[in-house]
């Protein structure tokens, strides 16, 4: 649960970035290097999430699903055969 929530905070920073870059470019019509900040802080933060989300892979803190297909676990013997009629 944990690292949902650092991962949405850290998406929101992400989009707050952006937001402050788009405000910037606007108000100083491109002629500060606010926006060139904000936008550099972006690119940090959204490299900074991909790589802690790559360690939680890693180190199973993570699960992805829904990606790969994991094939079914090998029948025991416990069922039946299927019958050739």
């Amino acid at each position: 649960m944990l690292a949902k929530i650092f991962i949405v905070l850290t998406l929101l920073a992400i989009l707050g970035s952006l937001a402050s870059g788009l405000i910037f470019l606007i108000r100083d019509n491109g002629q500060s290097t606010r926006t060139a900040k904000a936008l550099t802080t972006r690119i940090g933060l959204s490299v900074f999430l991909f790589l802690m989300l790559m360690l939680g892979i890693y180190t199973g803190v993570i699960h992805p699903h829904g990606i790969y297909n994991t094939p079914a676990a090998p029948s025991t013997g416990n069922t039946p055969a299927p019958s050739h009629n």
